[in-house]
């Protein structure tokens, strides 16, 4: 405002005194060529980078619509032919995963794997030469460094609208472990606390970047402190996900099937009954392996499993339903030992179940 009342104020001028219009026009040069333009070339350069980065942004929508639980998050494109990185959650567990690029094309998200220690999936959609960022390309930031997070919280963008953009900087470099006793979560790794309102629904699986638009990290899921109610706005860096995506893109991380014929299947496998335990009933193609019940003296129970544990790992395979869970033991000989993670509210336990025999 005060530019262009200046600016009102000249020209109102040379209007009543043209003879000194010429000197008056030399001096407004001068005067722009030492002004600083530090502010409208930040802004030009804000501007650009959200530009380059918004096409390798995704919209998200899957599993949720019940007790508040958004259907929504956010995710972005790790590779030119469809492969998407996003938060592990409940929105994935779904048959029909939507996966909307930042032109507004929608299309059906396979999901490749996860890793539900670091809270990271890959989808995949059917799409070639798309703008995307390469994790072997993030960068490192420091304390105080000024950082973009992009995502679509609160489910703003639907369509071909642009994800949302947050500025801020880097107000710490931790590791998530250090605060678990008021933090619950799976994650025990480096984190950035980022000075940013990240911390929103949807946002989970956006993307946190240097001030250039490069790669950073991923936004961590919702994380409230249980001790003063307060929200932890974060980051996972970027180097923390280049060994488990490559992982998940390799298959290591997926259970085998038992309709794989290069698979041979033991005469005697490990079965729920024969671990002593019974999972929660199958209402959805995807039902979540929670433990129901775990039988006294059972393998399960002297391993220390408990009602309500979420299988997410066996044998170093994820878990991603309870037909999995059995898939995954009919194809394990019962006098082997079974490595079980399981999820117990907010923390990763890891027991083996073992026959006495």
């Amino acid at each position: 405002m005060r530019r262009m009342l200046s600016i009102y104020t000249v020209r109102s001028r040379l209007t009543r005194h043209p003879h000194s219009a010429a000197a008056v026009v030399a001096c407004m040069i001068f005067l722009l060529a030492i002004l600083p333009a530090t502010g409208l070339t930040a802004q030009a350069t804000f501007i650009d980078v959200a530009a380059s980065v918004q096409p390798k942004m995704v919209k998200i929508y899957g599993a949720g619509g019940l007790r508040g639980l958004e259907a929504y998050q956010s995710g972005f494109l790790i590779s030119p032919v469809g492969h998407v990185l996003t938060a592990w959650s409940y929105v994935l567990d779904t048959d029909y995963i939507t996966v909307t690029l930042d032109d507004g094309r929608r299309f059906p998200g396979q999901l490749l794997g996860a890793d539900p220690r670091r809270e990271i999936a890959v989808l995949k959609i059917a799409a070639d030469d798309l703008p995307h960022f390469r994790l072997s390309d993030g960068v490192e930031l420091a304390v105080g460094d000024r950082v973009l997070a992009f995502s679509n919280l609160f489910n703003v963008a639907v369509g071909d609208e642009d994800t949302s953009v947050l500025q801020g900087w880097v107000s710490a470099k931790t590791r998530l472990e250090a605060r678990r006793g008021a933090f619950e979560t799976p994650y025990d790794g480096p984190i950035y606390v980022v000075d940013a309102m990240t911390n929103n629904p949807g946002s989970a699986g956006g993307v946190l970047t240097d001030r250039q638009g490069n790669l950073a990290g991923i936004l961590g899921k919702e994380l409230r402190n249980a001790q003063n109610n307060t929200w932890l706005n974060y980051a996972i860096p970027a180097a923390e996900l280049v060994t488990p995506v490559d992982d998940i893109l390799a298959g290591k991380t997926l259970p085998r099937r038992v309709d794989d014929e290069s698979v041979k299947r033991p005469a005697e496998p490990w079965t729920l009954p024969r671990a002593g335990l019974r999972l929660m009933p199958r209402v959805l193609s995807k039902t979540p392996p929670f433990i129901d019940f775990v039988l006294a003296g059972s393998p399960a129970a002297r391993a220390g499993l408990q009602p309500d544990d979420l299988i997410v790992f066996i044998n170093n395979g994820v878990i991603t339903s309870r037909e999995s869970v059995v898939e995954t033991l009919s194809l394990i000989d019962h006098i082997d030992p079974v490595r079980v993670t399981v999820q117990r509210g907010r923390q990763l336990v890891e027991v083996v179940l073992a026959t006495t025999e």
